[in-house]
């Protein structure tokens, strides 16, 4: 059954439960074929109501930061498998309590820090840390620099020259991330470029992390490739293959619902004006960038009908998305729903502007709605003074 909107609120992201489960039940089917381990990446899915449910096929999450980790320790129950670009020294401790494997950016991070990953694991024999690094094999084929992290002066990595013949003693897995929502072919070449590198490494590994970017939920995507290209490499070098997927699990799991708060006549362009914002709900659509779609509209202007330019709620000039055609004209109050729009857009909300928040529900199994959360003046204020 489709969603009803009629008593949902709006502003609201809305995540549709049977959606969720079905990318779920495909992904974990990609994890018993291939023999690997794929955890949820906190970075693209924060939404920790439905924890539990994610809970039911993966066993673990990835985190980029303490607060996501006490996210995976307190939602899911599980230690976290953690890669932050720079570990802040007074956070150090509690991070090692709560994360079982701990992935190093650089080797001087490494460095600085492997004595107290040693006195910890000596201290606590039954809860032993894995410890990586994170290696750039200095091949991506995404197009976007900003989210490219083998572009010239990235930060994320570590490149092959830095290394001598030998992993660094403790370490026992290499981690590489240079994928954004790219299919299994380039996954394949891009393991053909970490091998031309550190083949000779990957062999004193106890387990390799591909990091996320794997888009096996979407339309097309070689679920096959993928399973024999983790079955090869994790036989070829006898380790542990971990992926960590964000955007693959809640692809196209829910919609962002808002409403027309005006109409004008912008020289000769006529822009509608919603409860939502661009900029402040869906920064990814100008970071990116990218057009989203909007239920009912035409993606692209159509010669004849009525067309808008979709304009955000805050005072950024920028703040406008356009244009759509739709096959009636639009009315102040009418409901436009974005489609595709849980995975990293919720989780980059701010209420820049003073805009609230909105709000986040389930539409769950039983065709019922369920609300979850509302923002108001207190979220705006909190993390002010």
């Amino acid at each position: 059954m489709a969603i009803d909107y009629t008593h949902i609120p709006s502003p609201c992201f809305v995540l549709d439960e049977s959606l969720l489960r079905k990318n779920l039940e495909l992904i974990d089917s990609v994890q018993k074929a291939a023999g690997c381990r794929i955890i949820l990446a906190l970075k693209a899915f924060s939404m920790y109501s439905v924890f539990p449910i994610v809970g039911e096929y993966l066993s673990g999450a990835t985190a980029s930061s303490l607060n996501e980790i006490k996210l995976i320790n307190d939602f899911m129950g599980h230690k976290a498998h953690t890669y932050i670009p720079a570990y802040v020294d007074s956070e150090f401790e509690e991070v090692l309590e709560r994360s079982s494997h701990l992935t190093f950016n650089t080797l001087s991070q490494y460095h600085r820090y492997k004595d107290r990953v040693g006195a910890w694991n000596e201290k606590h024999p039954d809860q032993q840390i894995s410890v990586g690094i994170r290696v750039n094999p200095q091949y991506s084929e995404v197009e976007a620099d900003m989210y490219n992290p083998c572009v010239p002066g990235s930060r994320l990595g570590e490149t092959r020259d830095k290394f001598g013949d030998t992993l660094p003693e403790g370490v026992e897995g290499i981690h590489f991330h240079t994928l954004c929502e790219n299919g299994s072919d380039t996954l394949e070449r891009t393991l053909e470029a970490l091998e031309a590198k550190f083949g000779d490494l990957l062999h004193q590994a106890r387990w390799l992390n591909m990091g996320g970017g794997h888009l096996m939920t979407r339309e097309g995507y070689d679920i096959d490739r993928l399973v024999r290209l983790v079955k090869a490499i994790r036989e070829k070098y006898d380790l542990e293959v971990i992926l960590e997927p964000g955007s693959a699990i809640a692809w196209r799991t829910g919609t962002l619902v808002s409403n027309v708060l005006d109409i004008m006549d912008s020289q000769g362009i006529q822009v509608a004006i919603l409860n939502v914002s661009f900029a402040a709900h869906m920064p990814d659509t100008l970071e990116m960038p990218y057009k989203p779609r909007i239920e009912g509209a035409h993606h692209e202007p159509v010669a004849g009908k009525p067309t808008y330019r979709m304009g955000g709620m805050t005072c950024l000039a920028g703040d406008f998305m356009g244009d759509y055609s739709f096959d009636e004209p639009l009315q102040v109050g009418d409901r436009l729903v974005f489609e595709d729009m849980i995975h990293y857009t919720m989780v980059k909300t701010t209420t820049f502007n003073g805009v609230n928040l909105p709000s986040i529900g389930i539409w769950q199994a039983n065709d019922t709605f369920r609300l979850v959360r509302t923002y108001g003046y207190e979220t705006f204020k909190d993390h002010l003074s």
